[in-house]
């Protein structure tokens, strides 16, 4: 058949990906947390802003942060400095640390009007959910990263659990830390996971002596 004769075909939609940075999320690096964190103290949320820096300094998977509880990061009167849950993922615990900035805007949160008798430090609006879901939690990050002029679709919910361990791995080239602080059980999974190049390896390697 002639090529001319053959019948246009047309996609009846458009492809997943169109228009989308496609690979893994990139972390947050350290002025964009900053100015996420001001614009959201400016803004009086402090919902919003207890639970970006929870996933700051948590580093926890989208699933395990927004199913944490009161009771996982507050007793005796006061947020804990530091924490630990089972991961849903691999059924492991993992421990974390909370910061200064980080306790004061949890304690703001739990303070607020909207959290009295509530088991989960992120509530749903409705009856049937008791805690915001994954999806909800996307949904903000990609508002707080928009906010700021960043492209949405290079960040994911993976780029908080990342930010903090990318600065540390770049400050101390400690993958066992790393791999402590994600909770990964194998370390090829953190290698792969916060992107380590041949480079990298080289660099450290370079750097010490025998």
């Amino acid at each position: 058949m002639c090529a001319s004769n053959l019948p246009m075909v047309i996609p009846s939609k458009k492809a997943w990906n169109h228009g989308r940075i496609i690979g893994q999320n990139r972390p947050l690096l350290p002025r964009h947390v900053w100015v996420i964190r001001v614009r959201l103290e400016l803004a009086g949320a402090p919902r919003d802003l207890a639970l970006f820096n929870m996933a700051v300094d948590s580093k926890l998977r989208g699933c395990d942060l927004v199913r944490l509880k009161v009771a996982d990061v507050y007793a005796a009167g006061t947020v804990k400095e530091r924490a630990s849950i089972q991961q849903s993922k691999t059924n492991t615990p993992v421990r974390f640390e909370i910061t200064d900035g980080t306790r004061k805007s949890l304690a703001d949160w739990l303070a607020h009007p909207l959290m009295s008798g509530h088991e989960y430090l992120w509530p749903g609006r409705f009856h049937d959910r008791p805690h915001i879901s994954t999806r909800q939690y996307a949904r903000m990050l990609k508002g707080w990263v928009r906010s700021i002029g960043l492209e949405p679709s290079a960040y994911g919910t993976h780029s908080m659990r990342r930010t903090k361990v990318a600065q540390k791995y770049r400050k101390t080239g400690n993958l066992r830390a790393v791999q402590l602080l994600l909770g990964h059980t194998k370390m090829d999974s953190t290698v792969r996971y916060i992107g380590v190049e041949l480079e990298d390896a080289l660099s450290i390697s370079e750097s010490v002596e025998i």
